[in-house]
């Protein structure tokens, strides 16, 4: 009698499963943004939700949750209800690496988020101050060499990928310069016109406008190839320094347990929105390469990540 209650319950929760799934969304979803408003990653997010919205048929509502490098978002999906209503909108270091380098993260991005679809790559972008007496990155690291201490450098938050691409600088070039972490790449910006720090580390797009106008100078983007719209800035590896490259990478993600039926209709919705030429347009301003692909690709992806820079972070013991 109890073996046949118990089959009856788990079969009355497949189905029910499996149906909620079916008619999933029924109401607004949230999208978190780990971040404040206005950065790469909250624009990316806005232009996901209202492809979403229109294609799901029901709202999907950005809601900014920065703080902590990202873990305060991140945590807010991965303790959220698996139902498919809370979902986060990641870069890097809340999907991935900041397990590497927060002592009290509070969740696990690998145990508690469970992948949907990998939406791009933008690499980083090493820019200075107009006034500052180097042209190129080649003759930046001269100069950090010729004036040790003197150098100040900009990050966009603990942990970032701009934080551990100027890391991996420092240790390939053998430099060292002071670092002022932001909240965001405004205030690196505000301070780099401001000429209050010299170089800053950061995703490509907030920046381009302003290396177009000439009032901030690129020294090189960390990518594999130039970028289009940039085409006077060179690769770090075109500038002598062979083997860094950092992206920052934007991923859509779920708490785990999630319904594998809400995951893949997600993806699908996921992928579609790469090809229409709204994403196209947007991924081109900001700078993005498309991506795309499977849950398990991106679960790949992730992992990936985590064992390249493992050693990186570990060496220049960034810990928090």
């Amino acid at each position: 009698m109890l073996a046949r209650v118990a089959a009856l319950l788990v079969f009355t929760f497949i189905v029910s499963a499996q149906a909620h799934a079916q008619t999933w969304p029924t109401r607004p979803v949230t999208l978190v943004v780990p971040f404040a408003a206005g950065v790469t990653g909250d624009i990316v997010a806005r232009g996901l939700a209202q492809y979403l919205g229109d294609a799901l048929g029901q709202p999907f509502v950005v809601e900014n949750r920065g703080g902590a490098g990202g873990n305060l978002g991140g945590n807010v999906v991965a303790k959220a209800a698996p139902d498919g209503y809370t979902l986060l909108l990641s870069t890097t270091g809340p999907a991935s690496l900041n397990k590497l380098t927060y002592k009290n993260m509070p969740y696990d991005p690998q145990r508690d988020l469970a992948p949907i679809v990998l939406f791009g790559k933008a690499p980083v972008i090493i820019t200075a101050r107009n006034n500052l007496p180097a042209q190129t990155l080649k003759e930046f690291v001269a100069y950090a060499k010729q004036n040790p201490g003197k150098i100040t450098a900009g990050y966009p938050g603990n942990g970032t990928q701009g934080h551990i691409t100027g890391e991996l600088l420092q240790q390939r070039a053998g430099i060292s310069f002071a670092q002022t972490q932001y909240r965001g790449s405004p205030a690196i910006i505000a301070d780099l016109l401001g000429e209050h720090i010299d170089i800053g580390m950061d995703s490509l797009a907030p920046y381009v406008a302003l290396i177009q106008e000439k009032k901030l100078r690129g020294l090189a983007i960390a990518g594999a190839k130039r970028w289009r719209l940039l085409p006077d800035v060179p690769t770090v590896a075109e500038s002598g320094f062979s083997g860094l490259e950092a992206a920052v990478w934007y991923a859509l993600l779920a708490p785990a347990g999630t319904a594998p039926d809400i995951i893949a209709k997600l993806n699908e919705a996921g992928n579609a929105y790469l090809k229409t030429k709204a994403a196209q347009d947007l991924f081109e301003r900001l700078g993005i390469e498309a991506a795309g692909g499977t849950p398990q690709e991106l679960k790949a992806f992730i992992e990936a990540e985590l064992e390249r820079w493992s050693p990186i972070i570990k060496a220049a013991k960034i810990e928090f």
